[in-house]
């Protein structure tokens, strides 16, 4: 029998339902802003852990040190994820301004045909998503999915399920994206190996989810119903545009691909000995990897390409930054309170707590990840939230010794974890709702076992990846 004084303190695992749970009431049950409800919980987690446990104590007071830490995680994450965040929400806002995104969509189409205009919007949603926060992409591409229903008379179910599928695999699993940006910093794994790992292992996931999105719009009919402020003038404008009045297919992509080229050259050099290699090209090569130089490329790429397609002088384009620059601070302080409540947990001692009854056990690192942030998304509805704090909780079972395997499996398994159940406890169950003209039956029986089965398919997938390429 092992001694008590052997046994794993089960303490934090108590902190985590309790600060959990303080989440859950305060967002769904009390209406709290997100930022608050993450922000205050953070501190009670730290107040609720053992006396002496927190970094930084005795030095400072359990209660001070509960409160300081909570502020200096914050910032910490928030320096990790604020610039890339505000310079995807620029290359965003660009895209759909400058037309580039309505031009890849119309390449897919025009590739594709009409008659699998569902496909076309899945794939190249999937492409235009990257750069794009899940929001403005569904803003974006909703209208095209009721523009082509009026046109072909039938689909909007499939067009609308594909194009919020693709925009939620991104969201959960590739960077730029705010969640798994902030987890790849947590977890130290290279930003190009993430993002390959993510596109491949996503596109799986993908298909898995297109396949029921054809099952269930063969079994479930869903009109075009009348929305405030939305013609049907309007949405016929959106397939009628000429193309003269687009950019290129080549300068459409490239704000997307230049920052994904670069960290992906980056990323792969360091991993096949570059910098030993080529040691005077190397810091050239670091340099124009690096994420935020990668992103400010791209985005200078986007402005030129708004520029020069709108002729959009700075005012002009100071205006438009305005809004797209709230959206972005906003997400950048959801964000960043997400991922000093996820650490605090992490300081409260629960991922020393989750090692310890993992040690001497034959537990699957990756069902562990994907376990623990599919109830955390359940629980309290934001993927987000969810991808930060499990990453936080695992990071020290990362670093505790070897694993059986490569860290961007963990990083995976926690992105589609995240991305389970999404029901009305989701912002985005509601975003789909009311933009989509559904009722909330419909809603539930195609996006939110839509969600699930990217979420389940995305772990097989991962599963099976990490056995055939452990890559350790």
């Amino acid at each position: 029998m092992t001694p008590a004084s052997l046994q794993p303190d089960l303490w934090p695992l108590a902190v985590l339902a309790i600060s959990m749970s303080l989440v859950v009431v305060l967002i769904t049950v009390l209406r709290v802003h997100a930022f608050l409800a993450l922000i205050a919980s953070g501190i009670a987690a730290g107040l609720l852990a053992r006396v002496g446990a927190l970094p930084g104590e005795p030095a400072v007071s359990h209660w001070v040190q509960a409160v300081e830490l909570t502020v200096s995680e914050f910032g910490s994450v928030c320096g990790k994820v604020g610039i890339v965040i505000i310079l995807a929400a620029i290359i965003g806002v660009c895209l759909l301004e400058s037309g580039a995104a309505d031009r890849i969509v119309r390449r897919f189409l025009a590739l594709f045909g009409e008659a699998h205009a569902g496909l076309a919007l899945l794939v190249s949603g999937y492409i235009v998503s990257i750069p794009i926060f899940y929001d403005s992409f569904i803003l974006l591409l909703m209208p095209l999915a009721r523009a082509l229903s009026l046109r072909t008379g039938k689909n909007y179910l499939l067009y609308l399920m594909a194009i919020c599928a693709s925009g939620s695999v991104t969201h959960c699993v590739m960077i730029p994206h705010p969640g798994p940006l902030a987890m790849a910093a947590t977890l130290k794994i290279q930003p190009g190996i993430a993002m390959l790992a993510a596109f491949v292992i996503g596109a799986f996931a993908l298909a898995a989810a297109w396949a029921y999105v054809r099952w269930i719009n063969s079994r479930m009919h869903v009109p075009v119903r009348d929305q405030r402020g939305v013609s049907r003038a309007d949405l016929e404008a959106v397939i009628h545009k000429p193309d003269s009045e687009l950019p290129s297919f080549a300068a459409s992509l490239s704000p997307i691909l230049v920052p994904i080229t670069l960290i992906a050259i980056a990323s792969f050099a360091e991993l096949f000995g570059a910098k030993q290699a080529v040691p005077a090209l190397w810091p050239w090569v670091e340099f124009l990897g690096n994420r935020h130089v990668a992103m400010l490329a791209g985005t200078c790429a986007a402005i030129a390409l708004l520029a020069r397609r709108q002729h959009f002088t700075m005012l002009q384009f100071d205006k438009l930054l305005g809004p797209v620059l709230e959206t972005a601070g906003m997400i950048i302080l959801i964000t960043a309170a997400g991922g000093a409540f996820g650490m605090m947990l992490k300081n409260a001692g629960v991922g020393t707590t989750i090692q310890a009854l993992a040690a001497g056990r034959e537990m699957n690192l990756i069902l562990l990840a994907w376990a623990i942030a599919a109830v955390i998304r359940i629980a309290q509805g934001s993927a987000t939230v969810a991808m930060l704090t499990t990453a936080a909780m695992m990071q020290p079972i990362l670093v505790s010794g070897t694993l059986p395997c490569h860290p961007v499996y963990i990083f995976l398994a926690i992105g589609f974890g995240a991305d389970t159940l999404s029901w009305m406890n989701d912002s985005g169950f509601w975003v789909i709702n009311k933009l989509g003209g559904l009722t909330e039956r419909e809603t539930l029986k195609s996006w939110t076992v839509i969600s699930t089965v990217i979420s389940v398919s995305g772990l097989l997938v991962t599963l099976l990846a990490a056995w055939l390429l452990p890559c350790r």
